[in-house]
């Protein structure tokens, strides 16, 4: 019996590698969280799978295969066009409610798109020969899994550095591409001409544009939504940022004549200070960095002090970011004086932790530790 589990995963492992069914796990990978997916995957293939295994027979007399994978594709071109509907945002009271939604959403994918496909097919062609078809049912399930599972774990690594608004494009471009490649090879040829593309085109076209014209105006109001609390955020931080960074400066009698920002501290402490004339994204001639005292012996306890600050506000404030915001370009200036070159831009501060420690382990655990420290301190304020 443990044969044929085997038998059966084999089978589906090597089937599903690249397919759509695994594609579509990466794609809502970057919308649900992996548990969610995962269990919407066991469940859809669980539904599909066994129904081939105990009705597949029957449901192949009863209802031809082509009428169930046309309506399939109709299905999966209506799952593109819904995955561009504008929403509102929720609350987490809202989002608790509604916490089944994302399981029921991947479950319906799956098994719809599973219908009449060559892993249903397989695991009835299967079922017809095993001397235990319950263990057929789990190693196909189980194939399923492990594909979807690798392909969320490349949806979650994309997805933390594609913003919302792609996600929702590229996940119905995903769902239309595969409803209309099924379509395309199920309905009669008969039916496919150049009037009949046309009119699916234009119809098609009519809705993208409808269900997608809102969300572009969600997004630049969200962008201005964002780009307000940033700013309100960053003015009352900017003054401790910039404290920070001039009790770095070693002052003219270590250093001699203060060059302003023609040096790295001088050009940290002038970004910082146009944050605190609300002047947040600097211009082209900040774009490069001053060479000027990058190896003098500045004190490393004052440089994590002061980077943990910035890396903190940068890793805070979402998807907003900018290379020519200030306290990016504030956070390069001190990286160059402490590691000898920058850091590419990070959205979480997990990411910007492990780039770090690629160049200095041991500056990276204290940058880590100290910016720790300054949200544990904010949490207990709060309280």
């Amino acid at each position: 019996m443990f044969n044929e589990l085997i038998s059966a995963f084999f089978f589906i492992f090597v089937a599903e590698m690249g397919d759509k069914t695994q594609i579509l796990a990466m794609t809502f990978a970057t919308q649900y969280s992996t548990t969610k997916v995962l269990a919407g995957v066991f469940l859809g293939a669980l539904l599909n799978h066994g129904l081939a295994i105990i009705l597949g027979s029957y449901l192949a007399n009863a209802i031809p295969m082509n009428t169930v994978q046309i309506i399939a594709g109709i299905a999966f071109v209506g799952f593109g066009l819904w995955a561009l509907r504008a929403e509102e945002d929720e609350d987490e009271e809202n989002a608790s409610q509604n916490k089944f939604g994302p399981v029921f959403t991947v479950a319906l994918a799956f098994f719809i798109g599973e219908l009449g496909d060559k892993t249903q097919l397989t695991a009835m062609t299967l079922a017809t020969s095993a001397d235990f078809p319950a263990f057929i049912l789990m190693g196909t399930v189980l194939g399923m899994l492990v594909t979807s599972g690798i392909g969320i774990f490349i949806g979650r690594k994309v997805g933390e550095k594609i913003p919302e608004v792609a996600i929702k494009t590229i996940s119905s471009a995903v769902f239309i591409f595969f409803g209309t490649v099924k379509l395309v090879s199920t309905v009669p040829s008969n039916y496919i001409n150049i009037i009949t593309v046309i009119i699916y085109v234009l119809v098609l076209g009519t809705f993208i544009f409808i269900l997608g014209k809102p969300i572009l105006e969600m997004r630049k109001s969200k962008q201005k939504t964002a780009l307000k609390e940033v700013a309100s955020t960053l003015y009352i931080q900017a003054h401790h940022m910039k404290k920070a960074v001039d009790e770095i400066c070693l002052g003219e009698e270590k250093c001699g004549h203060c060059e302003g920002k023609q040096c790295l501290i001088g050009f940290a402490r002038d970004a910082l200070e146009l944050a605190e004339n609300e002047e947040y994204i600097l211009s082209p001639d900040w774009a490069k960095l001053p060479t000027k005292n990058d190896a003098k012996a500045f004190d490393e306890d004052r440089i994590v002090h002061a980077l943990s600050l910035l890396v903190d506000h940068m890793t805070s404030i979402g998807n907003f970011q900018d290379e020519n915001y200030v306290v990016n370009r504030a956070r390069e200036a001190l990286e160059k004086i402490a590691i000898g070159e920058t850091l590419p831009l990070a959205i979480t501060l997990n990411e910007y932790i492990k780039n770090m420690k690629k160049k200095d382990k041991k500056l990276a655990k204290k940058i880590e530790a100290k910016i720790m420290e300054n949200r544990k301190e904010r949490k207990e304020k709060r309280e």
